[in-house]
């Protein structure tokens, strides 16, 4: 019984070293480089379901970008394509097309949230929208 003691009090030790050297690694991964800043980050999703009329293409999708958003932010955006769904205000279920736009930026600009608001309106009447969906958080940015 002995032996079987202290093989366990050896053990605990042991295994209580592992676990903090997988936390240790754990935390190395998660921590961001020294060089890395602290951007702003704005997602906007974009319904393209219509009442009465064909989906919004991806040509007139393109065209909104390159018109309202790309001289708003023209030092970059990330545009992804996917497929939703939300409870409209009368409490439909909609499932369509969606498009996400990512915009990185620097907290400190000033007209950010002016541009962005512009973006969502000009989206809302050009498409006949209900809302365009705004997530914003801060990231840790590295170029």
């Amino acid at each position: 019984m002995r032996i079987f003691t202290r093989r366990r009090l050896l053990a605990t030790p042991a295994l209580l070293l592992s676990a903090i050297s997988t936390v240790s690694a754990a935390e190395e991964i998660k921590r961001p480089k020294a060089t890395a800043e602290v951007w702003a980050r704005t997602e906007l999703y974009f319904g393209t379901n219509r009442a009465n009329v064909e989906p919004v293409t991806e040509a007139e999708f393109a065209g909104f970008i390159d018109l309202h958003v790309t001289p708003k932010f023209p030092d970059g955006l990330t545009l992804l394509t996917g497929n939703g769904q939300f409870k409209t205000s009368a409490g439909v279920l909609i499932r369509e097309k969606s498009h996400v736009l990512i915009l990185l930026y620097p907290p400190q600009m000033q007209d950010a949230n002016a541009k962005i608001q512009e973006i969502r309106e000009a989206y809302k009447a050009a498409f006949s929208q209900e809302s365009v969906l705004r997530v914003d958080s801060f990231s840790f940015v590295s170029f």
